[in-house]
């Protein structure tokens, strides 16, 4: 009779029952959980760009104030006084002596001049500091110089300046002699600049000396011989007032 073979039970200790050496257990793959998440940086606030921009917006909101407050003052200002700009003109211009010295390239002259000032407003004073004169051609070329003493300038009045305006021996050059000799063959054209500083009264109130540049153009005379005085032609005149404002190193 043949024996029955039985396969090898192995007991809950492990422990083989029947003979040989235990089995190897099958290899397992172990995994291990990766908890750590890789590193990313996270955006930086820049404190300096917080700051700038903070600055900035208080800039901005300080400028509108001032900005409105500016305009609600010139309304202000505007229904109360009725402001106008003073009016100025050439009443009249002589020129009694123009030489050009072509040997030494040289310049005399002697001019005459009314200038006529006029003050619309009722309730603004204007307070003017010495005026400086300056006779040009339309050229540019500068033919006389002089100076006004500074006035007050009061409500609803029209006042008269007179002033004499002379050039002793300006050295000219080659070029500025040829265009002055050939200007003055069909009359001379003129411009005449004055520049002062003024400041404004309305009622209790002063504001700040501002600069003033009156240009009058439109100008022209005739060139006198000998000892005559000729008449410059003020008809078609036109005298033109700008403010001028100093802002450090330029002027508005």
């Amino acid at each position: 009779m043949a024996d029955k073979v039985y396969p090898s039970r192995t007991a809950a200790n492990g422990a083989r029952t029947g003979g040989g050496p235990p089995p190897f257990p099958a290899t397992k793959s172990q995994s291990y959980p990766n908890n750590r998440s890789a590193y990313r940086p996270g955006p930086r606030r820049s404190r300096s760009r917080g700051c700038c921009r903070v600055f900035c917006c208080c800039l901005f909101f300080t400028l509108l104030v001032l900005i409105l407050a500016v305009g609600v003052a010139s309304a202000v200002v505007y229904f109360l006084y009725h402001p106008h700009r003073p009016s100025f003109s050439v009443t009249s211009l002589k020129l009694s002596t123009f030489n050009i010295s072509s040997s030494a390239s040289t310049l005399t002259s002697q001019f005459d001049i009314n200038i006529t000032a006029r003050n619309p407003n009722k309730k603004i004073t204007y307070y003017y500091n010495p005026t400086s004169i300056s006779i040009y051609t339309r050229g540019g070329i500068d033919v006389g110089d002089g100076s006004l003493p500074g006035f007050v300038h009061g409500t609803k009045n029209t006042t008269l300046l007179s002033a004499s305006i002379a050039s002793n021996g300006q050295q000219l050059d080659s070029q500025s002699v040829s265009t002055l000799k050939s200007e003055a063959k069909g009359g001379l054209p003129l411009v005449v600049r004055l520049d002062t500083k003024a400041r404004v009264k309305m009622g209790s109130l002063k504001s700040p000396k501002v600069g003033i540049r009156i240009t009058c153009d439109g100008i022209t005379v005739n060139v006198p011989s000998g000892n005559a005085t000729a008449t410059a032609s003020t008809a078609g005149a036109r005298c033109k007032v700008h403010s001028r404002v100093k802002v450090w190193k330029w002027t508005f």
